[in-house]
């Protein structure tokens, strides 16, 4: 049949319309009851449970503005992708959340899921942190943390802010193909466990082009880890970028293949760093990491590996670690330290760190408690380049 000109134009608006109906879905929570001033729970949980279950891609808005938040749990799976647009701040309850035992933001079971839109979540946390006593309380009353993420696959978080969280900022679990970029954790250096980004169980997560200033650890990561790429991310204050602690539990699993590089550390108190429990019942193995493009401003405790670790003497260090560390590459570590041992490597006399590389470090001390040292016990490390200061040039005895 012959196609004219007519006929085009004829199916043109039909085509259009087709077009439109498979096109992007926008829900706006303010159609769906949410009101300034008013706990936006409800509108954000209908919103969501509707876009959800659309076939085409869906955007869930939260305007710009301020909206109260009590408490939510998003959970999926979604159909088609799905978009969480934060363009306003959303603000925490200061006190207890309805369910005391849950997060205040938790989102589950997705793929192909985008949080974005500038926006801030905001924990309010300076009542809960007066309260915090779980470094010395082990049955320590639960803080919620502001996001939780679990068994989230091939997503992004970009342009939206932490802020103030009652406990870890984030944490992302059983989690595959995750990136957050452009992702701002904002709390105070004296918030109590307040870790920017908690990883454990997941595989290739990227943390890119980031600012990380906390309590705690900027990024943690736990048992099961397997290509976490963590690039460009600014740190500090805070507590650094931590692999562990890892032993505490006898199930734990395998970590491999950790990456941090091009990251600046600015006023932590430490910098990279692996951390083992002695005397636990753990025997993972840790491999494949590597530390390397780092910049030191002002850090304590630049490069460290603490098979001995055992914060507020809640261990016993009766035995050494049965976790053993291996293929570990740190090069091109520079900057300035405040603390006169720059680099420890105190590995586990059962199980010693083996092709541990090192390259290239050049720190300063800018302190007066004596001469920049290292300090290393079972470890023979791989030396290539430069090192100033000269790395395990005395050997330490450990427990």
């Amino acid at each position: 049949m012959a196609i004219n000109f007519i006929t085009i134009l004829f199916f043109l608006p039909l085509l259009a319309i087709n077009i439109n109906a498979q096109g992007p879905m926008t829900y706006d929570i303010t159609k769906y009851g949410a009101k300034s001033g008013g706990d936006i729970s409800q509108a954000l949980m209908d919103a969501w449970k509707e876009a959800c279950n659309s076939t085409s891609p869906s955007t869930i808005v939260i305007p710009r503005g301020t909206w109260s938040l009590s408490q939510v749990k998003l959970l999926g799976p979604n159909k088609a992708p799905l978009e969480l647009q934060v363009q306003g701040t959303l603000q925490a309850n200061p006190g207890q959340l309805p369910n005391k035992e849950g997060e205040w933001i938790t989102i589950n079971y997705v793929n192909y899921f985008t949080l974005s839109g500038g926006g801030v979540f905001d924990g309010r946390g300076q009542e809960a942190w007066k309260q915090n006593d779980c470094h010395k309380n082990k049955n320590c009353a639960k803080l919620p943390m502001n996001l939780s993420f679990n068994f989230v696959n091939n997503s992004i978080i970009r342009d939206v802010t932490t802020k103030d969280s009652k406990n870890f900022h984030v944490n992302c679990i059983s989690s595959h193909n995750v990136t957050f970029l452009r992702f701002t954790v904002s709390a105070p250096g004296d918030s109590p466990n307040t870790d920017g980004i908690h990883l454990g169980r997941d595989t290739m997560i990227n943390i890119k082009d980031s600012i990380i200033k906390t309590g705690d650890d900027c990024v943690s990561i736990g048992d099961e880890s397997k290509e976490i790429h963590i690039q460009n991310v600014t740190c500090g204050p805070g507590h650094g970028i931590s692999v562990g602690s890892l032993g505490g539990y006898a199930e734990e699993k395998d970590v491999q293949g950790i990456y941090v590089t091009n990251c600046t550390f600015i006023g932590t108190t430490n910098g990279v760093r692996v951390k083992t429990w002695p005397s636990a019942p753990a025997t993972l193995t840790v491999s494949d990491l590597h530390f390397e493009d780092l910049i030191m401003d002002n850090v304590s405790s630049p490069i460290i590996i603490d098979q001995e670790y055992c914060p507020h003497n809640l261990c016993k260090k009766d035995r050494p670690s049965s976790i053993k560390i291996s293929n570990v590459s740190i090069k091109n570590v520079r900057g300035t330290t405040n603390t006169a041992e720059a680099v420890t490597f105190i590995c586990s006399g059962l199980k010693p760190c083996e092709n541990v590389e090192v390259g290239d470090i050049d720190l300063t001390y800018n302190g007066n408690q004596g001469p920049i040292t290292t300090k290393c016990a079972n470890v023979k490390p791989k030396f290539v380049g430069k090192q100033n200061p000269p790395v395990c040039a005395t050997t330490a005895k450990s427990a």
